[in-house]
């Protein structure tokens, strides 16, 4: 029974780090003690570690870091339950395949694992990181990610703004570009949202109305609290 939480963002304007879904993280580690962590989205992962740490002691969950493991697929093996924080999807990723963290990680989560991910770690849960936001500044060996679900995501989805004077395609252009060769829904989560992933079941969560770009179809608005198990088919 997978149990996913898949954050748009981890830090919304104008509050700390992680507040913002802190009930519906709580809610997703019930009876978790300790967390382990996937720093490797960020370059300094030791620094990234101590901030992660930080926050969930304050929530009486100690956390490990699988940079500081001697075996991380050991790690998460013996996990009780795992984050992936934000940051650089590409290089989130590269160390994912370079650690040979890919199956370990997909198995133990569909064996029923607590998930938390965040922006990058989100990216990482769907089926591939093309639609991530981010430059790529290191080549993986494939952009297949960890496919804990059948869809992709669009973290930190932005709405056009009808004032810009810019002239570069917007974020739903750029969706659009990538159905004109893959078939896959993307979810375009907007900072302040989440989805809560289930066996059956993916329920919208947090402040804003998600928008579901699928090949064919203009896209959707759907408000918080909609029910969109239809995505894992």
């Amino acid at each position: 029974m997978r149990r996913l939480l898949l954050l748009s963002n981890s830090t919304t304007f104008g509050r700390g780090y992680l507040d913002h879904a802190e009930p519906a993280i709580r809610a997703l580690l019930s009876g978790v003690t300790h967390l382990l962590f996937v720093p490797d989205a960020l370059a300094e992962r030791a620094g990234y570690t101590a901030k992660v740490r930080e926050r969930f002691e304050r929530m009486a969950i100690a956390v490990d870091s699988t940079h500081e493991a001697a075996d991380p697929a050991r790690a998460v093996a013996a996990a009780q339950a795992l984050f992936i924080g934000g940051g650089n999807t590409f290089r989130l990723l590269n160390a994912l395949y370079a650690q040979e963290l890919i199956g370990p990680i997909r198995a133990r989560v569909m064996a029923g694992m607590p998930y938390l991910g965040a922006s990058a770690g989100t990216n990482v849960a769907t089926r591939s990181i093309q639609t991530t936001n981010d430059m790529p500044i290191v080549e993986p060996p494939s952009f297949a990610a960890l496919a804990l679900v059948p869809f992709n995501v669009n973290p930190h989805y932005l709405d056009p703004d009808p004032d810009s004077r810019h002239m570069g395609e917007t974020r739903e252009q750029r969706l659009k570009e990538f159905h004109e060769l893959n078939d896959a829904p993307v979810v375009g989560l907007r900072e302040g949202s989440w989805l809560e992933v289930g066996e059956k079941s993916c329920l919208l969560g947090g402040e804003k109305p998600a928008r579901l770009f699928r090949k064919g179809v203009a896209p959707e608005e759907f408000a918080p609290g909609a029910e969109l198990g239809f995505l894992l088919g």
